[in-house]
């Protein structure tokens, strides 16, 4: 069987949605009202098993990049632990639809086919809330250890990605806590993995005058930044930056001087305005 795990993310959102719309079909069905909701559930339920079967099998292949990182294991085990039980409450959902099905088509047994449908609504019910919860923790999963991002392909402009994610987060909780050497560390080891990045630039120009108080240096860097004059994004941000670094060193006058050409090209630039304005 080929290698699935590129495909996880994919194949896991349709199980989700097909197997919570393919209950909601089949307690709707129940009531005799609606009635293309019966066949309606019968396919989205049988669809949303199989989705399931391939999910659980992409989610092993994907679980090992994942499962090296540090800390990670535990959640990637109850993940899958309980990717695997929603799999089986469908598998008898899925069971019990195929019943139901095979009893409606006969003259004598089409009476008991509601039974088989009732029993499919009552475990894919229970069946929604194990799947909700293996939603959940792939959740978590991806977004409070970062497992995937990065790792899904193994590209390694991916995994570059991934630690520049890393590295900005960081060094804003450590600016934030008061850490300036960490934050700046930090800030540095992007400088250097994205040297012809601007936006990375600027970033390294803020931390020297944030975390390390180098204004002169932050003001010698910014202005080695090249930037296009006419683009409106980092001419603006040229000019922002270069004024906190004067106003920082006590020289509104500098900020000015700085602010008011940029600020007369781009005049719907309402924060940067804004700012030449509070040093009038």
């Amino acid at each position: 069987m080929p290698n699935l795990a590129a495909n996880h993310p994919q194949v896991v959102h349709f199980a989700v949605a097909l197997l919570f719309v393919g209950v909601a079909f089949r307690l709707i069905s129940l009531t005799g009202r609606i009635a293309f909701t019966k066949h309606a559930a019968a396919t989205l339920l049988l669809l949303g098993t199989v989705s399931a079967i391939v999910s659980v099998q992409s989610g092993t292949d994907a679980h090992g990049p994942v499962e090296r990182i540090p800390g990670v294991r535990n959640a990637v085990i109850e993940h899958e632990d309980l990717g695997k039980d929603a799999k089986n409450v469908f598998l008898v959902v899925a069971v019990a639809e195929l019943l139901a099905l095979g009893l409606a088509a006969g003259a004598k047994t089409g009476s008991y086919a509601k039974f088989a449908y009732v029993a499919s609504a009552i475990v894919g019910v229970y069946g929604t809330f194990v799947l909700y919860e293996a939603a959940e923790h792939g959740g978590a999963l991806v977004y409070a250890y970062a497992g995937g991002p990065g790792l899904r392909t193994g590209d390694p402009a991916d995994v570059q990605r991934l630690l520049v994610a890393g590295l900005y987060t960081q060094s804003q909780a450590d600016r934030k806590a008061g850490r300036g050497a960490d934050a700046a560390r930090l800030v540095t080891e992007m400088s250097m993995r994205l040297p012809e990045d601007t936006t990375v630039k600027f970033l390294h120009v803020e931390s020297m005058m944030l975390d390390t108080k180098d204004l002169a240096g932050a003001l010698a860097t910014v202005r080695g930044i090249g930037v296009d004059d006419k683009n409106a994004r980092w001419a603006s941000r040229k000019a922002s930056v270069t004024a906190d670094i004067f106003i920082a060193m006590g020289q509104p006058d500098s900020a000015r001087a700085v602010l008011t050409p940029v600020v007369a090209a781009f005049p719907n630039n309402t924060r940067l305005k804004a700012k030449l304005d509070s040093l009038h």
